[in-house]
């Protein structure tokens, strides 16, 4: 579908990725460290006890700096530094299991970066095997981890598979020779490959891909050739992200800010890498994800199943995701909780036996009722807003709202509003209209990218 550029100029303003209710930014900070472990009490006893808990593990060390990168990341080639952050890990999951008082059941869990496989097989597994055994796995788990092709050794993959890890995603960003210099992440075809048939090899039963569309000398010849070599690897899901420039808080990203595209062509580059994706068989998930039709994940998004999280797109049912590690964030439902940005800040907290939180929020019924809203928008492209939160819409998030549904981003019937096809690429933009907080703080700068 072609975009009218009007529409684009229009409303690529810069909106919250959604990842959570309310976003990081415009969290209360209302959460001490012994409130916390009262929050986790309360949330696992009513959510956690059957549904089961996820977890999301952050490693966040990195031999070199893409520059792209928006992640929390330590760059250093000391790999003396593995086994400290390791027991640190592992101290703050005591903390939890201490307030569990039970095996807690397993759904699911992530490991994020960072690179994960910047630590060694054996130190890994013998990390992931401890935590393990401490849960008890429901059946139908996913065990996942983001890898580098570079350094995703076969060893990595056979230690992963042997503690139940099934799925992988690749970080790829762009095949491009010229792309892959300027954000410092050379990864040749062929190192792809390989690591893709090492997966394969060891049982991996899914495979992903992040692409990032947007990027520095990205053009529609060389997105093409990217995706040929896509089809020839054919991945399970892929993710294609909008590039976040946000120059402020990374300021490696101003070194290319002349060689972007701009948001027309940056649009134009979404929509040719979806109409390629759609000819290889792929079916778009929400706003930024992609699946084979047989893949859980487009499963859940038919069957009304399909939930988003911290860690993105996902099929899991558990309301609890816990994250460990330095700057983790934590989604017990009920609250959120972030953990210290700095490794050091972060294992000295542990060390002392306190939580490493550094900010949090305890949601309201009204941030409930509005999480609600947003994430049925995202996952389902439709949603139901109460009286009492239609009420409370600022006089311009209304008035954008006539503007979308007038033109054709929005049906508007009765309490429930509904995201047409064209309204997907500004799925950023309609949630903005219904962010009470934000909107609470108008007058405010907060740092959020670009939402086209």
């Amino acid at each position: 579908m072609t975009i009218q550029p009007e529409l684009i100029q229009k409303y690529n303003s810069p909106a919250p990725r959604y990842t959570s209710y309310p976003t990081v930014p415009l969290w209360e900070n209302n959460i001490q460290p012994n409130h916390w472990s009262q929050l986790v009490d309360q949330a696992f006893q009513i959510y956690g006890k059957e549904e089961g808990i996820s977890l999301y593990i952050h490693l966040p060390f990195c031999e070199s700096l893409c520059t792209y990168c928006g992640c929390n990341k330590r760059i250093t080639k000391n790999h003396d530094v593995e086994n400290p952050y390791l027991e640190s890990l592992l101290k703050e999951w005591e903390n939890y299991l201490n307030i569990f008082h039970e095996k807690p059941k397993l759904a699911a869990i992530h490991l994020g970066g960072g690179t994960p496989t910047f630590f060694s097989a054996e130190n890994l597994f013998t990390f992931l095997k401890k935590l393990i055994e401490s849960c008890e796995i429901l059946p139908g788990k996913e065990f996942s981890f983001e890898g580098h092709p570079n350094n995703t050794s076969l060893e990595h993959l056979k230690k992963l598979a042997e503690l139940g890890f099934d799925r992988v995603s690749f970080g790829i960003q762009d095949f491009d020779l010229l792309v892959q210099k300027t954000i410092n992440r050379i990864q040749p075809f062929e190192r792809v490959q390989e690591a893709v048939e090492n997966a394969r090899s060891v049982g991996f039963k899914s495979i992903n891909f992040d692409l990032i569309y947007g990027l520095p000398y990205q053009n529609e010849e060389t997105l093409s050739c990217t995706f040929k070599a896509v089809q020839e690897l054919k991945p399970d899901r892929i993710a294609f992200y909008s590039y976040a420039h946000v120059p402020t808080s990374f300021p490696a990203q101003r070194s290319y800010e002349s060689h972007l595209p701009n948001e027309i062509e940056k649009r134009s580059l979404y929509e040719l890498g979806k109409s390629l994706l759609i000819k290889m068989g792929y079916t778009e998930i929400g706003m930024d994800h992609f699946a084979l039709p047989k893949d859980p994940l487009n499963l859940a998004r038919q069957s009304g199943k399909l939930h988003r999280n911290f860690m993105g797109y996902t099929t899991s049912k558990s309301k609890i995701l816990i994250g460990l590690g330095a700057s983790s964030i934590s989604d017990i439902y009920i609250a959120y909780a972030q953990n210290q940005k700095s490794v050091e800040l972060y294992q000295n907290e542990i060390s002392k036996a306190n939580w490493p939180i550094v900010k949090g929020h305890s949601l309201t019924e009204e941030d409930l009722l509005v999480k609600e809203i947003i994430l049925d928008l995202i996952c389902k492209q439709a949603a139901f807003v109460p009286v009492n939160i239609w009420s409370q819409l600022s006089d311009s998030s209304l008035e954008n709202l006539r503007d979308m549904e007038i033109e054709g981003m929005i049906n508007i019937m009765g309490k429930t509003i509904q995201i047409t096809e064209l309204g997907i690429a500004f799925i950023r933009i309609i949630c903005m209209q219904f962010d009470l907080r934000l909107q609470h703080r108008q007058e405010e700068v907060f740092s959020f990218s670009k939402a086209i």
